[in-house]
């Protein structure tokens, strides 16, 4: 379904004339709707984290290099972000406090296994990967919609774009925005649309799986004391 398909549907929840053509129009309710469209595809990308929009970057050490630039489609890492390395067995330690961060550099602290932290727009990690080592982690793209062509795109721009999730609450989102903006009762169409959310939530997860012959860890474990001291 192309977004113009979308938008002619809201049209008719909201009582407007069915658009032929919005992304080219410059009529203002046409305008309008160009950024109802941008501004509830935005909102779903980033209300959650879709398995659509994730993506597995790949930093490849070089054995001196410690900064590394964020993906050109990076929009937010996930919630609980983990850093793989093919050097270790363990994830990445993640060290979210800026000042540890800098005390952990200043007395010259590594993780055994390796540290992490975001900071200058940059992913930073000590030590050094090694000359070939890969370290992999999920992140979300901001790259939510995508053209005629297949090429992904951080926004409606085109009658003919499509949108990345799902149409169905990407629609139920434009018409309870609509109506919050011109003042108009919506609590009925956001509970609408939050429920059609919390279902595509759920389905979106899979299903759960049973391991076998794995170790057990908890998520964000580390060693008793997981540094190593450099005189």
């Amino acid at each position: 379904m192309t977004i113009l398909t979308a938008i002619q549907n809201v049209s008719a929840a909201i009582a407007l004339n069915r658009p032929e053509a919005v992304f080219s129009s410059t009529e203002r309710e046409h305008f309008e709707l160009q950024v109802l469209a941008n501004t509830a595809g935005l909102y779903i990308a980033k209300d959650y984290e879709w398995q659509a929009l994730r993506v597995v970057g790949t930093l490849t050490g070089d054995g001196t290099k410690t900064a590394f630039d964020l993906p050109a489609d990076y929009d937010r890492m996930l919630k609980e972000a983990e850093f793989r390395s093919s050097r270790y067995i363990t994830a990445l330690t993640h060290i979210i406090d800026s000042d540890h961060w800098l005390d952990m550099e200043i007395r010259q602290f590594n993780q055994i296994a390796g540290m992490w932290t975001l900071h200058g727009g940059q992913i930073h990690i000590r030590p050094a990967p090694a000359a070939g080592e890969a370290v992999k982690f999920f992140y979300m793209s901001k790259l939510w919609a995508k053209d005629d062509q297949g090429t992904l795109k951080d926004g409606f721009t085109k009658d003919s774009d499509t949108f990345q999730l799902s149409e169905k609450i990407l629609e139920l989102c434009m018409i309870w925005k609509w109506r919050a903006q011109k003042g108009l009762p919506y609590a009925q169409d956001q509970d609408n649309y939050e429920d059609a959310k919390e279902k595509l939530q759920a389905a979106d997860k899979g299903s759960r799986i049973i391991s076998v012959g794995r170790a057990r860890r908890l998520r964000g474990m580390t060693s008793t004391y997981p540094v190593s001291i450099v005189p």
